[in-house]
């Protein structure tokens, strides 16, 4: 059973007589800081001279400096810049102003557990990875709620990583909802993996397969949207707010029976030995490197597969469909 720890659990004076460095003022960047300086800390942002989100935090009443400034200023540097940026920004601007007693902190594990930065032996490495998007995260924090996150330590130089990391923690709210303990492979790894195979590029490839194989047989695409993407909300808020039995305790007996019967043979023992292959890709670095070059080359797979993707079908009535739900906000 993982260890989770609440605001009882964590002391926000350890961090209130640090000066700490927020490296990044996008989605993740903007909730820490802002946070943070909620709770009375002393917070700096590290960006870009004159950049919008230098600007944007300037406006929030936010101190800005470039990102070697902060690091030299800051007792706790904390790397939200977009995880393929890390290395060069860490290399760059913030390794020649850590300081014995710093502490570098990430929210993803994936630079140090793919050992694209090597920090110093004598600062603590520490992990806060909330469990949402940065602007949910600002949005709970105001309203008095949080979302959970999860806390590791990959070096305790200090002794005291680990409460210095919940301090942290509860300055952006995470001890309200509970902060799990885990390492910096593991969160690493079963994030990877839930983003490939389930969040992201399961979720989306399922969509539209479900789609496409509806529009070839005939079907209107508006209808095969509804079907098999708009309503997908409705039945991930039922299982967020009670289990797959809440779900299905919802939904109707045939929906349920086609729940037991069908899914079994949509997701099967060759689905089963993909995941295992991807997961055994992401243990072994073969993704972590095969991401990593295809950065270092300008990014080719990746912005051609966006092109592709934004224009499916599946998008374009998406669109349109939206336009007449003002009620969605987007």
């Amino acid at each position: 059973m993982a260890k989770i720890y609440y605001d009882s659990d964590a002391n926000l004076e350890l961090i209130k007589g640090k000066t700490i460095g927020i490296i990044g003022f996008g989605s993740q960047g903007h909730a820490h800081a802002l946070n943070l300086k909620e709770s009375g800390c002393q917070v700096m942002v590290g960006e870009l001279n004159d950049s919008e989100p230098w600007r944007a935090a300037a406006e929030a009443g936010l101190r800005v400096a470039t990102a070697d400034e902060v690091a030299k200023a800051s007792d706790i540097i904390v790397m939200l810049v977009p995880d393929q940026l890390h290395r060069q920004v860490y290399y760059s601007a913030i390794e020649k102003g850590l300081a014995k007693g710093n502490m570098l902190m990430f929210a993803h594990g994936f630079n140090i557990h793919y050992n694209q930065i090597l920090p110093p032996p004598d600062i603590d490495v520490t992990m806060i990875a909330p469990k949402c998007p940065g602007h949910m995260l600002r949005r709970l924090y105001t309203e008095g709620s949080s979302a959970p996150a999860l806390v590791a330590v990959h070096q305790d130089a200090s002794g005291k990583a680990k409460e210095i990391a919940l301090s942290y923690a509860k300055g952006i709210g995470c001890t309200r909802a509970g902060v799990l303990e885990t390492t910096f492979a593991e969160e690493t790894e079963t994030d990877l993996f839930g983003e490939q195979v389930v969040l992201c590029g399961g979720i989306t490839s399922l969509i539209k397969t479900a789609f496409e194989t509806l529009v070839d047989a005939g079907y209107q695409p508006e209808i095969a949207y509804f079907e098999v993407c708009h309503e997908l909300k409705l039945i991930i808020d039922l299982i967020y707010q009670g289990g797959f039995s809440y779900m299905r305790y919802s939904v109707s007996d045939t929906a349920e029976y086609g729940d037991y019967t069908r899914g079994p043979r949509v997701i099967d023992e060759f689905v089963r030995d993909e995941m295992e292959q991807i997961l055994s890709e992401i243990q072994d670095g073969t993704f972590a490197r095969e991401w990593i070059l295809e950065n270092q080359a300008g990014r080719p797979s990746f912005n051609a597969a966006r092109r592709h993707e934004a224009e499916h079908e599946l998008e374009e009535v998406g669109k349109k469909l939206r336009e007449m739900m003002p009620w969605l906000g987007g």
